[in-house]
């Protein structure tokens, strides 16, 4: 019926992509480098959560344990480490709590952060009671908050924050 209209068709989305007009207005540099993410378990329970998570292969990021009153930091590996070391190349700090225990490492963290311009991240593991103890530490001192957390969301978050 409509045989003799002759309708232009022209180049498709996916050709056009590709031509030398189009690609000069690619952004042409690779993307950053992984952050220096730090996590840092603030209890016992929480500390076999990072422990899972830290078993995954990672850019920069390290993994601690906190004690009060939060001055020192112990890796994964069992080294001693102060924290002003453990974190002064890192732009991102994960803390994550489970029983809401070593408030005091929680608060020293937290300002130590706050006062080097550090991002800092919560995970309160709380298995959706939202009057935990951990909850109540860690909001003060946690720019980005997760409650209830599940262990699943440190590699989340990880991801996100390209560790």
């Amino acid at each position: 019926m409509y045989e003799h209209l002759s309708i232009p068709v022209g180049p498709s989305a996916c050709a056009r992509a590709t031509t030398a007009k189009e690609a000069s207005h690619r952004i042409d540099y690779t993307l950053s480098a992984a952050r220096n993410t730090r996590v840092v378990a603030l209890d016992e329970a929480a500390a076999d959560v990072i422990s899972e998570a830290a078993a995954l292969e990672w850019g920069q990021a390290r993994f601690y344990s906190a004690s009060d009153p939060g001055d020192r930091l112990v890796s994964i590996t069992g080294e001693d480490v102060a924290l002003e070391h453990a974190i002064a190349e890192s732009n991102t700090v994960i803390m994550v709590s489970v029983s809401g225990e070593n408030a005091a490492a929680m608060a020293h963290i937290g300002k130590t952060c706050y006062t080097r311009g550090i991002m800092t991240a919560g995970l309160a593991m709380t298995a959706d009671r939202l009057d935990s103890q951990a909850l109540h530490h860690l909001r003060p001192y946690a720019r980005v908050l997760l409650v209830p957390a599940e262990p699943d969301d440190l590699v989340e978050l990880l991801r996100a924050t390209r560790a």
